[in-house]
């Protein structure tokens, strides 16, 4: 399986950084991996650039507020059932300041929420890759702590 992150902004901060290619490459263990980091811009150009981005076919999954919260078990429940079902690409979607333009919120196949609280985009994406790694050693029933 492939997944993909597509998200407004790039991630400069050195710390953050580090920690995020870190769980990427932990991630590559099961999984390829990329990172699509889109400009801001405008509502109507931001959707014209997830359009873009978004791999054909993939399964998209849009961080919203809003969205279904799960935990970790059943987010890696989300993951393991994506495999068993032939996903080719889950494209997780990470909007910037003001969030995902609706447009694209609407058209994602599913709507998950990391906390009820309000992070920054790039703060959102390191707890995204850090769950997903935790999802995938769920599912395989490998050690992590729990």
């Amino acid at each position: 399986m492939r997944i993909a992150l597509v998200a407004v902004g790039k991630v400069k901060q050195p710390g953050l950084r580090q920690s995020l290619d870190d769980y990427l490459g932990r991630i590559r263990r099961y999984a390829s991996v990329e990172e699509l980091e889109l400009k801001d811009a405008p509502a109507r150009q931001l959707c014209e650039r997830f359009e873009r981005a978004i791999p054909a076919r993939a399964r998209t999954i849009a961080l919203e507020v809003e969205g279904r919260m799960f935990d970790s078990p059943a987010f890696a429940q989300v993951l393991g059932d994506a495999e068993l079902s032939g996903v080719h690409t889950l494209a997780f979607l990470i909007g910037g300041a003001d969030g995902l333009p609706p447009e694209v919120s609407a058209r994602a196949n599913q709507r998950v929420s990391l906390s009820r609280l309000t992070l920054p985009h790039r703060l959102a994406r390191l707890v995204l890759v850090e769950q997903l790694y935790r999802g995938f050693t769920i599912v395989r029933g490998e050690p992590y702590a729990h």
